[in-house]
């Protein structure tokens, strides 16, 4: 089986398909339910710290243990109603319960999902680098979709992820292990003097603290050379389609918009092709 995964370029993208199908339905619950756990996890903590008296809130839904359910009517989801994109399909976009629409983020989020890893393992072919980078995308598709919604980039995930790529280059995977610690440090850093330098001009903070670490985790996994590949290609795509957005929904230039989707992105892209676009660019320049 083995033999053939590696043989067939096309089989093996076919499983990661299926798999990141799979592993999509579960990243919709890590999206949702993620962030209110945290919040929860957080207001329990400032009372202690404030020593204020303890309040009976209920915990939000776990991310592993509880059932999918509706929002809405709270009906529990039958198993064949959790498969991925063709359960959406089934049911027209509608709650089995109460014919509530079903939020397009669940197929978006599984199709997409299971697209990525498929490019990863044709990008890779069958083995640990292509295994490593469905764990990267994984990660990425999270954070992606929790930036969206909330415009957080929760430590729970941008942590793992740079110690993932930290430990990751002594395998010389992807870049050394001094290529991927260099990208750490000069990916925090840069984001963090812009931040800092943006505040003290105008007393108002530009970015959240996450996309530092964001950076920096995209710095482990592509080394420290890519860091400036990342920066501008997030920049580019974050000019383009946050002022088409804004635009579209009449909204002020002040407007914050979240820029880790566009980091996730960008990193996504120089981890797959980042040496090939490099060279593409010193051909096109004359740099060769």
């Amino acid at each position: 089986m083995l033999d053939a995964l590696q043989a067939s370029a096309a089989l093996s993208a076919g499983i990661a398909l299926l798999f990141g199908l799979l592993v999509g339905s579960f990243l919709n619950v890590v999206i949702l339910r993620l962030p209110p756990r945290l919040e929860w996890q957080w207001r329990r903590d400032s009372r202690e710290i404030l020593e204020q008296s303890e309040q009976y809130e209920p915990a939000p839904p776990g991310i592993v243990v509880q059932r999918s359910a509706c929002p809405k009517c709270g009906h529990k989801l039958a198993p064949w109603e959790n498969i991925p994109v063709l359960s959406f399909a089934l049911l027209r976009g509608k709650c089995r319960g109460c014919g509530s629409p079903i939020s397009w983020q669940y197929p978006v989020v599984e199709l997409a999902t299971g697209l990525l890893f498929a490019a990863c393992v044709w990008r890779f072919g069958f083995g640990m680098e292509a295994l490593a980078a469905i764990t990267f995308t994984g990660f990425l598709v999270a954070l992606t979709g929790i930036d969206l919604r909330t415009t957080l980039l929760p430590d729970q995930l941008t942590y793992p992820l740079l110690w993932l790529g930290l430990g990751l280059s002594t395998m010389t995977l992807f870049v050394s292990p001094v290529q991927a610690i260099f990208g750490g440090i000069v990916g925090y850093l840069s984001l963090w003097s812009v931040y800092w330098g943006f505040k003290l001009l105008t007393g108002k903070e530009g970015m959240g603290h996450g996309d530092f670490k964001l950076l920096a985790a995209l710095g482990a996994w592509c080394g420290v050379a890519g860091i400036l590949p990342i920066v501008l290609m997030s920049s580019f795509i974050g000019a383009i389609v946050g002022s088409a957005w804004i635009a579209l929904r009449g909204q002020d230039r002040a407007t914050p918009i979240p820029f880790g989707p566009y980091l996730a992105a960008a990193g996504w892209v120089q981890l797959m092709w980042g040496p090939q676009l490099i060279q593409a660019y010193r051909a096109w320049s004359g740099l060769n």
